[in-house]
């Protein structure tokens, strides 16, 4: 009896240690699973050290682009927190006052919301529906070209005018469209009335598509040729032994090969449909058409900066940002349904 209770205290005695006692080691899963964490984890730093020492030439090159893009557009925009406030800029970002949503409920409830608007909209829909499409067709046209000789030279005249600032091609237009310009002179030697290009604002539209459709058209072929140059030329082989000509051939296999890239530059175009520009239409803006020239860009320079209402001006651009990144985010899902695999 006395052994059997002395044996029952030490067996007490133990597992009160054993209960008291600190664990000293992980459980064979649980010590397997950090292993298995921390080689993963390993094996994704020496992956990324291994990019970083074999291209580390290429990631030197690409430096410079990063730091703008850090420095010019990331870093300024802290500033957007001003469309929330009543900025003053003697008391800075960090004293002004907050007033919330009061300028954007401003924005959109002012009569001039709805032309701003309609007027980008039109803008950029024209640019969309005769503007894009020419790069694509201008491209295919080069590439059928069979003198190397002549299709340099046919791309060295219709990139030159990318290089162009607005100033000098809205100069020439000027000299062309003036109420003395070369097109009236030609229409009075015609027997025909002049006719006012520049004031009338019902080809107002059609002028600023016509300008950068000139300015432009050539440059937008560079990406579309590049991917072009990528087919396989044994796809166009193929087709002329089965008899099918060049217009074919650009319709049946050219196409299909660049419609990956053509849906990647459709998507980026729809995210600037809030985008009119303000350089051109600032300059080709007068009182006769400012009801059709007025566009968000525009809108934002002469209150913003001529005005000096800073919140309400970023809070108008803050809203054209916010909906063309929902322009591109909506492009890209509707590609994706499309089965492209669109920006990201």
């Amino acid at each position: 009896m006395a052994v059997g209770i002395v044996r029952l205290k030490n067996l007490q005695r133990k597992r009160a240690k054993i209960m008291n006692m600190k664990p000293t080691a992980l459980s064979p899963p649980n010590r397997t699973a950090q292993t298995r964490q921390e080689q993963t984890t390993f094996a994704r730093k020496r992956s990324l050290l291994t990019r970083l020492k074999r291209d580390k030439y290429l990631y030197l090159l690409a430096l410079p682009m990063i730091l703008f893009f850090i420095l010019f557009k990331y870093v300024p925009m802290w500033g957007v927190i001003i469309a929330f406030q009543n900025y003053s800029p003697v008391k800075g970002v960090l004293h002004s006052s907050w007033v919330g949503f009061e300028h954007f409920q401003r924005f959109f409830s002012h009569d001039d919301f709805w032309l701003l608007l309609r007027n980008t909209m039109a803008m950029n829909i024209l640019n969309l529906i005769f503007f894009f499409p020419l790069p694509i067709i201008l491209s295919l046209m080069l590439n059928e070209l069979s003198s190397e000789k002549y299709r340099r030279i046919v791309q060295s005249i219709i990139y030159l005018p990318h290089f162009l600032s607005w100033v000098i091609i809205i100069g020439i237009c000027f000299l062309l469209m003036s109420s003395d310009g070369v097109f009236n002179k030609l229409l009075v030697m015609a027997g025909m009335p002049k006719f006012d290009f520049l004031t009338n604002p019902n080809t107002f539209w059609g002028i600023l598509t016509v300008q950068s459709i000139w300015k432009e058209c050539g440059w937008g072929t560079i990406i579309f040729l590049a991917a072009i140059a990528g087919v396989d030329t044994q796809l166009y082989e193929a087709a002329r032994m089965d008899g099918a000509g060049r217009l074919r051939q650009a319709w049946h296999i050219t196409l299909p090969a660049i419609r990956g890239v053509i849906y990647i530059l459709l998507i980026l175009r729809i995210g600037h449909l809030m985008d009119a520009g303000f350089e051109q239409v600032f300059l080709m803006m007068n009182g006769a058409v400012a009801e059709v020239a007025e566009v968000f860009d525009t809108y934002v320079y002469r209150n913003g900066i001529r005005q000096g209402q800073f919140s309400y001006s970023t809070a108008v651009g803050l809203f054209k940002s916010v909906v063309g990144l929902l322009l591109v985010i909506g492009a890209n899902r509707l590609a994706k349904r499309f089965g492209e695999e669109g920006l990201y």
